[in-house]
């Protein structure tokens, strides 16, 4: 069984930074990509940053310049750095991966349970 902890959203007032963080647990052998989502009410859930495991990102161009998203491998765990933070940032935040679990020759993917990021102008 694998879990998904989120930590670091809240409230902001714009212009100010947050940190996500995510941390995986479980009997995980390799962790391959490391994401953060968002949805806003009455929106589809959109992708906000990725990063693979040589260390490739991506990010969505509306967070382009602001967002920094990094990994710590021997951590299992993904990081969101945003900062410049517009009110059009408000939305729950979703960590989500793609995995090997020790023993299984499958890919697994797995989605955290979101964290509020409001951000008041």
């Amino acid at each position: 069984q694998v879990q998904l902890v989120e930590s670091g959203g809240g409230l902001v007032q714009a212009g100010g930074s947050l940190r996500l963080s995510c941390l995986a647990s479980g009997s995980i052998s390799s962790i391959n990509v490391m994401a953060w989502y968002r949805q806003a009410p009455g929106n589809q859930r959109e992708l906000v940053a990725d990063i693979r495991s040589a260390g490739s990102t991506k990010y969505a161009d509306s967070v382009k310049d602001r967002f920094t998203i990094s990994r710590d491998n021997a951590k299992n765990t993904v990081y969101l750095q945003m900062n410049s933070l517009k009110p059009e940032d408000t939305a729950v935040y979703y960590c989500y991966v793609t995995l090997v679990l020790g023993g299984r020759p499958y890919e697994y993917q797995y989605w955290g349970q979101g964290t509020q990021v409001t951000v008041s102008s």
